[in-house]
């Protein structure tokens, strides 16, 4: 265990850090797993953009970096593309 007050004060910032990220991580997969499971074309064009708000957010928290969020976001539109074809 940590002897200086910073460094038990780091380990229950970096805690709390690592709950929120796993959270938005989390929220990220599930909403992907959903686009990817819908059915029918209207599912996806309803969902897609709510998926981008997601990554978007998750970049603006500084959860993932905007090159990798720019990458899924590009893959689901290959997908829905795809899909709609």
């Amino acid at each position: 265990m940590p002897e200086h007050k910073s460094c038990e004060k780091r380990l229950r910032a970096d805690a709390k850090k690592r709950d929120k990220n796993r959270y938005v991580k989390k929220t990220i997969k599930t909403f992907v797993k959903k686009l990817k499971n819908a059915s029918s074309k209207e599912e996806i064009e309803k969902m897609l953009p709510e998926v981008y708000s997601v990554l978007d957010k998750a970049v603006k928290k500084g959860v993932i970096h905007k090159n990798s969020a720019a990458r899924r976001k590009s893959r689901l539109a290959n997908f829905a593309n795809k899909f709609m074809d």
